[in-house]
């Protein structure tokens, strides 16, 4: 014979020929050899020996054991004291009714809404992360979610989480913020056949983000498809002068006509511009030729009036000379002083005025 202590806290079940006997609360047994006895803790779980539901044929051990059937689309969170202690897959489990019963909270996988009983604290928990998955949707960000291949909502900024399953779940970010579009190194022909290359942007804003998204595929593409056929448009329409002229209203012009598309693409057009504008280097150096001729023609009618002006006035002066004899000595007077500041040295007599000497000197006499 042999001897078996079942202590505080544990139970023993006993076999013969490895059939189920019974079950030992705490004691000390004494038993034959051909009987194996198996002790457990109680503060453990029970993992049966042998099938489970011929050992729950003994109402006292069915009545100190907590079983708990997860189906194969189901997942059991169990806890113990609050606390997340352990998740369960599918299948069947046995627990000792211990002095701190665990609680067990069911979820079906199968779909991929998460209930909202269960703490988001549980789902980013090292145990449950495996069965969940999720997505980030910044706080300048929307995005379509897809199920299954459909459309099923929009989502606003946040933490999104669901059960992780067969099913396909995609979410389509949009940026919500002001985007800038590039219209870089567009070549094209004047009305006169004048090629040119021209650089623009435009700003732009994604503000019904169904029409975006389901309704369009690839908005930004399409917009800029937009804008530069718009460009082309209006260019094509000018000739090179004219275009020249009216560089100003391009961006007017290009912006009101693509607004009426951008909204059917679900985006909101804020602004355009035109960069600059690139010529050809043959047609650079015509214009710069044009430039300097226009130049020159200009300085030359500024000089042409400056002339005509001073004959003007000079004019002028004689006539008020030839009337008053007093103006025509003060004149005399002054370029006299004139010449006389050129002259180092000057002799003159006392026989007649300084003024008359000094004036035959310098004034040739009539012949």
């Amino acid at each position: 014979m042999k001897r078996v202590k079942v202590n505080a806290y544990q139970v023993g079940l006993v076999f013969k020929d490895g059939g189920y006997q019974r079950m030992l609360l705490t004691g000390k047994y004494w038993f034959w050899k051909n009987e194996v006895v198996i002790v457990y803790d109680i503060a453990k779980q029970f993992i049966a020996p042998i099938e489970l539901d011929i050992l729950l044929q003994d109402r006292v051990l069915a009545d100190i054991l907590t079983i708990v059937d997860v189906k194969g689309h189901e997942i059991a969170l169990q806890y113990q004291n609050g606390l997340l202690k352990e998740v369960l897959t599918a299948g069947r489990y046995a627990f000792w009714k211990s002095m701190n019963p665990y609680e067990f909270i069911k979820a079906d996988i199968s779909k991929i809404d998460i209930p909202e009983y269960i703490d988001r604290t549980v789902l980013v928990s090292r145990q449950v992360t495996p069965f969940t998955r999720s997505v980030t949707i910044e706080s300048h960000e929307e995005a379509v979610l897809f199920v299954d291949g459909k459309f099923d909502r929009i989502l606003q900024n946040g933490v999104y989480y669901w059960w992780n399953n067969a099913i396909p779940v995609n979410a389509a970010r949009v940026d919500k913020r002001q985007q800038q579009l590039e219209i870089n190194g567009q070549e094209i022909l004047t009305k006169d056949k004048a090629a040119l290359r021209l650089n623009a942007w435009a700003q732009y804003k994604v503000t019904d983000l169904q029409k975006a998204v389901l309704d369009n595929k690839e908005y930004d593409k399409q917009l800029y498809v937009s804008f530069q056929l718009a460009v082309r448009e209006y260019v094509a329409g000018f000739t090179l002068d004219e275009l020249l002229e009216k560089k100003e209203s391009i961006s007017a012009s290009v912006l009101a006509q693509v607004k009426a598309k951008a909204e059917n693409l679900g985006v909101t057009v804020l602004g355009f511009g035109i960069r600059d504008i690139i010529l050809p280097g043959d047609v650079k150096d015509i214009i710069n030729q044009v430039l300097v001729a226009e130049k020159r023609a200009q300085a030359n009618s500024i000089m042409r009036r400056e002339e005509t002006a001073s004959t003007r006035s000079l004019l002028n002066t004689a006539k008020l000379m030839e009337e008053n004899a007093m103006l025509w000595k003060l004149k005399e007077m002054e370029y006299v002083e004139k010449i006389a500041e050129k002259v180092s040295h000057i002799n003159l007599g006392g026989n007649g005025l300084l003024v008359e000497q000094l004036k035959q000197l310098f004034v040739a006499p009539k012949t």
